[in-house]
């Protein structure tokens, strides 16, 4: 491997030095790999895949290419989480056209959808934030896809506008545009349901 960009560390082991032990095939490297990355991959994975078992799809064949192929990491484009990060966006972006494809030839018109809808939980609190999720998840499917991919990896992958930049390959000044689109859209989106059921259920304490 090129000469590796210094990162993140954890116990004094930093994320490049990680996974140059994966491509050395040095025992527990990957399992390490794993468990540094896996929490962040998942949940990156999950928000643009919405489906469980889609988002499990992808980290599985993400941490296999790692396997396969660790020397397709490029120091000079960026750190090891970013590099790790990008693989996943990308696969999880092809996988939900995969599926997108897949349902308009076997799901029958008006039937769509329907199995995203969260199950209806015993507790008033747990319903009302079970509104308000689905109300979110809404929003956020309503949004240009460049907006809504900008928003999940720098809210929900946890990355600087910068690393965002980084990940999807345009300039930063296109990123904090569509942040800012993309929040102000979803904050009207939003004004009329979260607020409403936060006043109901303050009014019903009352």
């Amino acid at each position: 491997m090129a000469a590796q960009r210094d990162d993140g560390a954890e116990n004094g082991v930093t994320d490049a030095t990680l996974l140059e032990a994966v491509a050395a095939r040095s025992p527990r490297s990957l399992e390490e790999f794993y468990d540094r990355f896996s929490r962040r991959a998942y949940s990156l994975a999950r928000r643009v895949c919405v489906d469980e078992a889609l988002a499990e799809d992808v980290l599985q064949e993400v941490f296999l290419l790692v396997w396969r192929q660790p020397d397709r990491y490029d120091p000079a484009r960026g750190t090891v989480a970013v590099w790790l990060m990008t693989l996943v966006h990308h696969r999880a972006v092809d996988a939900v056209r995969r599926e997108a494809t897949r349902r308009r030839h076997t799901v029958p018109p008006g039937e769509e959808g329907d199995e995203w809808l969260p199950p209806a939980p015993g507790a008033d609190d747990a319903a009302l934030d079970a509104v308000v999720a689905g109300h979110v998840r809404r929003a956020l499917g309503s949004l240009p896809t460049e907006q809504r991919e900008a928003l999940t990896l720098s809210y929900f992958g946890g990355f600087t506008q910068r690393e965002v930049a980084s990940i999807a390959g345009i300039p930063l000044g296109t990123v904090k545009s569509r942040m800012f689109t993309a929040v102000r859209t979803l904050r009207g989106l939003l004004e009329g349901h979260v607020d409403r059921g936060d006043r109901s259920a303050g009014e019903g304490s009352s």
